[in-house]
Formats: C-alpha cells, sequence, structure tokens
C-alpha cells in the first residue's frame, strides 16, 4: 500500500475487544509494510554494526603498516556507508508509509462510524472525546505501527552484534549481554508508572478538549447570559490540571531517559576497562579493542529504539482503547441492511406514529403543535426512523411499513429530519448544497424558497473572486460568519434540495423575523405541493398555512384540524400558541359539534382507532 493509493478501498472491520487487540489487528493489516520497513531496517542497522569492525581493520592497517590493507578496508567502509544511506531512506521512506497509511485506516474507520451511527454517537460519547480520537489518538496509534519495524530490526541486528561478541571474546561477549540485560531491567520497572501518568494525562487532556468544544459551540448562550466568566475558569482549572498531569508524566520519562544515559555509559566505561585489561595481557590486538569498543557504542543505538517502542506502546495503548469505544458502538441492527438489501424498496403513503396517534397525510402539510420540546424532538426523530430510546417507543410507519424494520438507506431516502439546530459543515454554498437529492428540486428554487437573497447578498460580497459567485464563498465552520437566521435558512434550503418523500422539520422558523417567516411559509407549501412535509412549529404564520394541525399533548395527539378550529376548541393549543395561560379545568377538545369519545379525525378516539 503506497501513499498516493490512499484513502483504503476497505478498511477492514476492526478487533474492538480490546485496545492491543486492536494494535495487532491494525498489525496484521499492513505485514506486507512492515516486512518491507524491517527488511530496510535490518539492512541499515547491519550496516551500522559493520562500521565498527571495518574501523577496527582500518586500525589494526595502520598498526601493521599495510597500506594496502588500508586502502581495501576504505573503499568497504565508502561501500557499506553508500548501501547504509540508501537503506536508511528507504527505511525512513517504508515507516512514514506505514505511519500515514495506518493513521489513514483508523481515521476511515472513525468516519465510517460516525457516519452509521449518525446522532446515536454524541448521545453515548463527548463531542470531545471523538475530536481527542480523530486528531492526536490518530497520529500515537499511527507512531507505534511506524517504530514497531524498526524497534524489530535493531532487537535483530543487536541480538546478532552479542552473540558475535560472545563468540569473538566470551568475557567481553558476557560483560556486554549482563550490561544491556541490566539496562533493560532498571527501565523496565518505570514504565508501569509511566503508563499510569500518561493515562491520566490523556484522561484530563480529552475532558479539557471536550469542554472546549463545548464552550465554543455554545459561546453565543454565553455571552448572552453573561457565563463567559464561569466557563472560562472552569477551562483553566481543567488546562492547569492538564499541564500538571503532563509535567508529572514527563518526570518519569526524564528519570527513564537519565537512566537510558547513565547505564549505558556505565557499561562502555566497563568495557573499555576490561578490554584494555585484555589488551595488556596480549589476547586482543589495538584494532580489536577498537572493534569492540565500536561495537558496543552501535548497542548504545538500538537501546534507544527500544525505549522510543516503549514509549510508542506507551501512548498508543490508551489511545487505542479510546478508539475502540468509538468503534465499538453499534446501531440497532436493521432487517436487510448490507450492501444491497432492500434499498430499493419504494416506501409511500401516510405517516404515522402509533405511540402517540399522529397522522400525517400523504402528499398534505401537517403542523405538530408539542408544548414539551424534549418530547417534539423525541417525536421528530421517532418519524424519521431514528433508532428508539431507552423508552422503548414504537418506530413510525411510512405506508404501513415500520420504519424501523427498513434498511436504513431506504428509510434515510424516503424520510428526511431536519433537527432544530441543525449543522452547516464549513466548505463553499455550492459544496453545502451538494447533497444527495431527487434531482426535481434546483439549488437556486431551493435558495429563493428558503428567503436566502440576503445571504447570497453577503456571500457575494465576500467571494475570492471578482466574479462575486456567492456559490464559491467559503462559509465557515458552522455557518459562524452567519446570523442564526441565515444559518437556519441555508439549513432549510439543503433540506428542500433533497426532496424527500416525507420531510420533517423541527422549528425551522424560530430564529427568522414574521415578515421573513411568512415568506418561508408560503414558498414551502408551494414547493413541497404534493409531497408529504411535517413541520412541529408554534407560529400562526405556519400553522395557518397546514393542511392540518395536530396538537400533541402528554404523550398523545389530542386534537387535530385546522389552526383556526383549534384556537376555539383546543384551550391548551390555544395557551401554546397564542402564549396565554392555559385553562385547567376545561379539558382539550376536538372539532365544534363532535364529542371527543367520537371517531372523528379530530378525536383521540379517532386516533385510538387507528392505533388499533
Amino acid at each position: 500500500m503506497q501513499i498516493r493509493d490512499l484513502p483504503h478501498a476497505d478498511p477492514g472491520e476492526p478487533d474492538v475487544r480490546s485496545g492491543f487487540r486492536f494494535l495487532v489487528w491494525l498489525f496484521r493489516r499492513q505485514l506486507g509494510g512492515q516486512a518491507r520497513s524491517l527488511g530496510w531496517g535490518t539492512l541499515h542497522m547491519a550496516c551500522v554494526a559493520t562500521l565498527p569492525v571495518l574501523l577496527g581493520f582500518a586500525v589494526q592497517a595502520v598498526v601493521d603498516d599495510s597500506g594496502r590493507d588500508l586502502a581495501v578496508t576504505g573503499l568497504l567502509m565508502l561501500a557499506v556507508a553508500l548501501v547504509m544511506a540508501g537503506a536508511d531512506a528507504m527505511l525512513h521512506r517504508t515507516a512514514v508509509t506505514n505511519w500515514i497509511t495506518a493513521a489513514a485506516r483508523v481515521q476511515q474507520l472513525l468516519a465510517r462510524r460516525t457516519a452509521t451511527l449518525g446522532g446515536v454517537l454524541t448521545r453515548q460519547v463527548a463531542a470531545g472525546e471523538v475530536v481527542k480520537v480523530s486528531t492526536g489518538d490518530v497520529e500515537k496509534i499511527g507512531w507505534f505501527v511506524e517504530s514497531f519495524s524498526r524497534f524489530a530490526a535493531a532487537a535483530l541486528v543487536a541480538f546478532g552484534v552479542c552473540v558475535g561478541l560472545v563468540v569473538y571474546e566470551p568475557r567481553l561477549g558476557v560483560l556486554v549481554l549482563v550490561g544491556i540485560a541490566a539496562v533493560l531491567l532498571s527501565m523496565f520497572p518505570l514504565l508501569p508508572a509511566a503508563t499510569r501518568r500518561a493515562d491520566r494525562e490523556r484522561a484530563k487532556s480529552g475532558r479539557a478538549t471536550a469542554l472546549a468544544s463545548d464552550t465554543v459551540a455554545g459561546l453565543r448562550v454565553l455571552r448572552g447570559i453573561g457565563g463567559e466568566e464561569l466557563f472560562l475558569d472552569r477551562y483553566r482549572r481543567a488546562s492547569q490540571e492538564v499541564r500538571a498531569a503532563s509535567v508529572h508524566s514527563a518526570r518519569m520519562w526524564a528519570l527513564i531517559d537519565a537512566i537510558q544515559v547513565v547505564m549505558p555509559g556505565l557499561l562502555l566505561v566497563a568495557v573499555v576497562w576490561q578490554g584494555a585489561g585484555l589488551a595488556q595481557d596480549g589476547r586482543i590486538s589495538a584494532g580489536e579493542l577498537v572493534t569492540v569498543y565500536g561495537a558496543v557504542t552501535f548497542l548504545l543505538f538500538p537501546l534507544r529504539l527500544f525505549q522510543e517502542a516503549a514509549m510508542a506502546f506507551t501512548f498508543s495503548r490508551p489511545s487505542a482503547k479510546r478508539a475502540v469505544r468509538v468503534l465499538g458502538l453499534r446501531r440497532e441492527q436493521r432487517p436487510g441492511d448490507g450492501p444491497t438489501g432492500g434499498a430499493d424498496r419504494p416506501l409511500g403513503g401516510d405517516l404515522w406514529d402509533p405511540a402517540t396517534g399522529l397522522r400525517a397525510g400523504s402528499g398534505r402539510l401537517t403542523a405538530v403543535v408539542c408544548g414539551d420540546p424534549d418530547a417534539a424532538e423525541r417525536l421528530a426523530a421517532r418519524l424519521g426512523g431514528h433508532a428508539p430510546d431507552s423508552r422503548g417507543e414504537p418506530s413510525a410507519r411510512l405506508g404501513g411499513v415500520a420504519l424501523d424494520g427498513v434498511p436504513l438507506v431506504a428509510a434515510r431516502t424516503a424520510v428526511l429530519v431536519q433537527d432544530k439546530d441543525p449543522v452547516l459543515l464549513s466548505g463553499t454554498l455550492l459544496e453545502l448544497l451538494a447533497v444527495p437529492a431527487s434531482g426535481r428540486v434546483s439549488a437556486d428554487e431551493a435558495l429563493a424558497t428558503a428567503q436566502c437573497q440576503d445571504v447570497l447578498a453577503a456571500l457575494a460580497q465576500a467571494a475570492p473572486d471578482a466574479s462575486g459567485d456567492p456559490m464559491r464563498t467559503r462559509i465557515t465552520e458552522r455557518g459562524r460568519s452567519l446570523s442564526g437566521g441565515q444559518r437556519q435558512r441555508l439549513a432549510l434550503a439543503r433540506s428542500l434540495v433533497t426532496d424527500p418523500e416525507v420531510l420533517v422539520l423541527d422549528e425551522p422558523t424560530s430564529a427568522v423575523d414574521s415578515h421573513t417567516e411568512a415568506r418561508v411559509a408560503r414558498a414551502v407549501r408551494t414547493l413541497r405541493s404534493g409531497r408529504t412535509t411535517v413541520v412541529f412549529t408554534s407560529s400562526p404564520l405556519l400553522l395557518d398555512l397546514a393542511d392540518e394541525v395536530v396538537f400533541v399533548r402528554d404523550g398523545r395527539a389530542v386534537a387535530s384540524g385546522p389552526h383556526r378550529t383549534l384556537l376555539r376548541s383546543a384551550p391548551g393549543y390555544r395557551s401554546i400558541v397564542t402564549r396565554e395561560p392555559d385553562e385547567p379545568d376545561e379539558p382539550d377538545a376536538g372539532l365544534p359539534g363532535s364529542d371527543v369519545a367520537e371517531s372523528t379525525p379530530s378525536s383521540p378516539a379517532y386516533y385510538a382507532e387507528e392505533t388499533a
């Protein structure tokens, strides 16, 4: 796999039983790249290990006053140096490729899981946690994958050098083996403590990131209530906790670094001391002493790689745990979900919610008034066939077919739900409106219906070129450069472009002035003529244009009919729409002249019969 081949055609199905198993799975998915990196790393380390031997030959040639041997040794050193340089370049190339391809694989897995879960994700994992996993954690996981092959190559060559020293000069070889073991054993007891400190640092950093994300998302509200200083103080405390945890973790790694300097230094002194004694006794020559010294010096390089691999594993392990926590989330399996299963089954007809008894007629504009915003949000999600919550409420039905019983792609194609706080992704306006659509509604028609003329004018002034094309003007993340009403109307235009069979809008004009709201209401009614539209609102301007208004109270549809009729017959409805106090002793009624118990389209009995 080369970088130019990214993204992966299929990132695979990860092992999410644990963070370590995920790292092993990721390593196995890149065996080819790891093998290439291991090969080039072994060649590079072998060349580095060969240089002390050639240096010893050169010293011995000088001692023997042999110009021929010195010239041959020099040529060999040049050849080894050239091979070493080439191997080092290829090692770097393959190692970085492993890093980037591993990080890309994890990012693709996270993106796929995020798209699959949709709104379920943020209900189970904090937004800051997702941001942390998809940025810093991905890099650390890639670091471990990249460092493993270099560590394996260093361990392989270091083992060969130690075996060679034992065979060449047993006393020095045994001393080097004991010294290497002492260096490693002095470091390993500190790794668990370093891991725990790193885990605490990561946890505090994740909480600080989540707090920062929430603060930025709610900055307008904070400014409105004067809560900036309160949240700034909370983030300042969280930031100081991260700083303290980072310093605490860095102290342990500084101690490990110090041991990595002191212990190899002591080993080098001991080898030189022992080697000098052997040279004085005439058991080894000066060139052989230089070779042994150079070999021991070389071993300090693999020891540094051992420490880097330990650090990479220590930092990647909690990152892998967090990634597994996100990748392990699952949406409830729906019948027919798969590459093509059931995606071509057309859905249509009346939209009916068994839990409340709400029925939206096919091809009609139905307005829903619900006094409880949370209940309205749950009802809107249920109408879109989203996963049921812990209340166990049944899914809505479209044309008699339960939306949670059809493939997800079929449900999303048939019913689109725009929640009350839609998100505008960064990019140009053209990219914002480039969504899956039926093709019956153009972008210009959708923008005109949503009354976005002022938005287009503002974007045209901010256009990057002289053409002033608003469609090519970039919109900042979440549309922060726009007002609340402008963002809301752009989101409405995006929903209208898709032109689904059923469009569910939750308070689509709550941030718009009354004059613009009236124009939007009339234009939406005209554009969506013949298509099913459900609008959750308490605005009289929208309610008056609806074909039918359904009043939902205490989890049940208690009345339905034209807006003006409900104003007269349903006190609870009237109190919500007009913002007047409710009349507690007068129950909600159906249409004038009809008893609530009668089976009429405006009475609860009608909905009870339809439910049965």
